[in-house]
C-alpha cells in the first residue's frame, strides 16, 4: 500500500508596512501639532485683534491643513506636490536642468565628471585580504564609503520550489545581518537587463574552436555566434554596501587608507554569505569595472565598443572623471543623457497583501520594448538596538488611530494587527530593514518614451506594485539608481522624517 504525500503548501510573504506617526483625522504628529498651533493661534487673534482678522488666520490655517490632508493615489500631498513643482521651476530657472562637460562644457575643470548628486562622488581602488582590487566610493555629502559588488544570478530556472525558498530565506538573513553589521548605513540592489552585442559569444567559441575541427561544424558554429545574439539580452545584478566614515571609537573621520584596510577584511565574509542566496558568484567590482558600467548607464552606445575590445583581448582605459555624459538634459518626466533618454520610476506602495517569491519576475526579465531596464531596490538596514523602539512606536501609533475613531475602518484594524505581527517577529530575533524600488527605462529615441511608460505600467501590474513618476528630480533618481551607494533621504532638504510626520 503506498502512501501519497501531503500537498506542499504555498510560501508566501508580505506584511510590509509604511512608519506613521500618531496624529488626529488622518494627520501624523506634526501635521497635529500644525492644527493644534493653528487654532490656538486663531483664538489669540480674536482675543487681541479682533474677529474679522482671526477669520483671515484660520482661513489661512484650514488651507494650510486642507493641502495636507488632500493625497493623492500616490498617498502624496498637495503640499508635496506644490514644493516639487516650486523646485522644478527654480531648477529651470537657474538653469541647473541643463548638464554640458568635456573641453567645450561649463564645467571648468574640462572633464566629463558625472552631473548631479554624483558629482562629489570620489572613487579610489583599495586591496581586500586576498589581494584582489576592489572600487570604493566616498561620499562627502553622508560622509559614506561604498563598496560595489557584481553577482551572477543563477535565476530560479529549473530550481525546486524548496530551493527557492531556502535561497529568499537566506536572502532575508543576510539583510537582517546588515543590521549588526558595524557602520553600515545602506544598501541596494540592482539588476540591469540590456542587448547582447554578442561579443562574449564570439570570444568564447573563438577561444574554444579546435582548429582541426570538421568545416561543417566551424560553419555551424560561425552561424551560430552571427544568429544567437540578435534579439538576446544580458542580466547583470550589482549590489552596493554603504559604510559610515566615521570611527566607531572616537567619532573621527577616517582616511581612504583606514577605511579600505577596515573594509578589506570585512569583504570576503560578506560576498561568501550571498552564494546561498542565488547570487551565483559574487565578487567586489574593480574600479575599471566600475567606470565601465557608469560609462555606459549614462551612454549606452559604448557598451558594444567596450565589449569589442575585450573581444580583441585589449581594456578600454577610461578613468573616472570621464564616465559622466558631455550632454544631459533633465525634464518633468524624464531625462536626456547623450544619445538616450530614459524615465525614471519611484515605488509610492508595496504590494498588498500577500504575494510568492516570483512576483518581480515579469520586471525583472528583459523586455522589447526597452533598450535597457534598471530595477533597483534601495534598503536601509535599521540597527537591533532602535529596531524595538521603532515597532513598539509604530504599534502604539496603530492603537492610537483605532481607538481614537468610533468606527475604525477596515484598513484601520488591519495594520494594527500587521503592527503586532512586526513587533512579535522583531522580539523573536527578526531583523528590521526600511526599503524602497527605483525603475529605470531606457530608449534610444525620446519618440519611443510612451511605449516604455506603458510597458512599464504593464510589468508594475503584474508585480503588483503601485510606481509613480519621479516628476522634477528624474536626473537624480536615474544616478539613484545606478551602483553608486547614493542615500537619498539624506539629501533632502526637507527630513524624510519630517514628511512622513505630515
Amino acid at each position: 500500500m503506498t502512501s501519497i504525500d501531503p500537498v506542499r503548501p504555498i510560501r508566501t510573504y508580505g506584511n510590509w508596512r509604511r512608519p506613521q506617526s500618531r496624529g488626529l483625522m488622518g494627520l501624523g504628529s506634526v501635521g497635529t501639532g500644525i492644527m493644534i498651533g493653528g487654532l490656538a493661534l486663531v483664538i489669540f487673534t480674536a482675543m487681541f485683534a479682533g474677529l474679522l482678522r482671526a477669520i483671515i488666520v484660520g482661513a489661512l490655517v484650514g488651507l494650510l491643513l486642507l493641502a495636507i490632508m488632500s493625497k493623492d493615489k500616490h498617498g502624496r500631498n498637495a503640499l508635496t506636490r506644490g514644493g516639487a513643482r516650486a523646485s522644478w521651476w527654480w531648477a529651470r530657472r537657474q538653469g541647473s536642468h541643463l548638464y554640458r562637460s568635456g573641453p567645450l562644457g561649463r564645467t571648468a575643470w574640462g572633464t566629463y565628471q558625472l552631473p548631479g548628486l554624483a558629482a562629489p562622488l570620489r572613487l579610489t581602488e583599495q586591496e581586500d585580504a586576498y589581494g584582489q582590487k576592489f572600487a570604493m566610493l566616498y561620499c562627502p555629502q553622508t560622509t559614506t564609503y561604498t563598496v560595489v559588488i557584481a553577482a551572477e544570478p543563477e535565476g530560479a530556472a529549473l530550481v525546486d520550489v524548496e530551493e527557492v525558498d531556502n535561497r529568499v530565506a537566506d536572502w532575508g538573513a543576510w539583510l537582517a545581518s546588515l543590521g549588526d553589521e558595524p557602520g553600515v548605513q545602506a544598501a541596494s540592489v540592482t539588476v540591469e537587463t540590456a542587448p547582447d552585442s554578442g561579443a562574449r559569444l564570439r570570444r568564447e567559441v573563438t577561444g574554444r574552436m579546435d582548429p582541426n575541427a570538421p568545416e561543417f561544424a566551424r560553419e555551424v558554429l560561425a552561424e551560430t555566434m552571427e544568429t544567437y545574439p540578435a534579439g538576446s539580452s544580458t542580466v547583470k545584478a550589482y549590489l552596493t554596501i554603504s559604510f559610515s566614515a566615521l570611527s566607531r571609537i572616537d567619532g573621527r573621520k577616517r582616511s581612504d587608507e583606514e577605511m579600505g584596510r577596515d573594509l578589506a577584511a570585512r569583504l570576503p565574509a560578506l560576498t561568501s554569505r550571498l552564494a546561498s542566496t542565488g547570487a551565483g558568484a559574487a565578487r567586489a567590482m574593480t574600479a575599471q569595472r566600475l567606470c565601465e558600467v557608469i560609462r555606459v548607464a549614462y551612454d549606452p552606445s559604448a557598451g558594444p565598443i567596450i565589449e569589442a575590445e575585450y573581444a580583441e583581448g585589449r581594456t578600454v582605459d577610461l578613468k573616472w572623471p570621464d564616465c559622466g555624459p558631455s550632454a544631459a538634459q533633465a525634464f518633468w518626466d524624464g531625462y536626456r543623457h547623450d544619445g538616450a533618454y530614459s524615465i525614471t520610476w519611484a515605488m509610492s506602495e508595496a504590494p498588498r497583501g500577500h504575494v510568492q517569491s516570483s512576483v518581480l519576475d515579469r520586471l525583472l526579465q528583459p523586455h522589447p520594448e526597452i533598450v535597457r531596464k534598471r530595477v533597483t531596490l534601495l534598503y536601509r538596514p535599521i540597527d537591533s538596538a532602535r529596531a524595538a523602539g521603532l515597532v513598539e512606536s509604530d504599534q502604539r501609533a496603530a492603537e492610537f488611530r483605532v481607538t481614537a475613531s468610533t468606527k475604525p475602518t477596515a484598513r484601520e484594524q488591519l495594520a494594527l494587527r500587521h503592527a503586532a505581527s512586526t513587533a512579535a517577529e522583531e522580539a523573536s530575533g527578526a531583523g528590521l530593514v526600511n526599503f524602497a524600488m527605483l525603475v529605470t527605462a531606457t530608449v534610444n529615441n525620446p519618440a519611443h518614451a510612451p511605449h516604455a511608460r506603458a510597458t512599464v505600467d504593464s510589468l508594475s501590474a503584474t508585480a503588483r506594485l503601485k510606481l509613480r513618476l519621479v516628476n522634477g528630480a528624474q536626473d537624480s533618481a536615474f544616478a539613484a539608481c545606478l551602483p553608486l551607494g547614493l542615500i537619498l533621504p539624506r539629501h533632502l532638504k526637507v527630513p524624510a522624517e519630517w514628511q512622513e510626520k505630515l
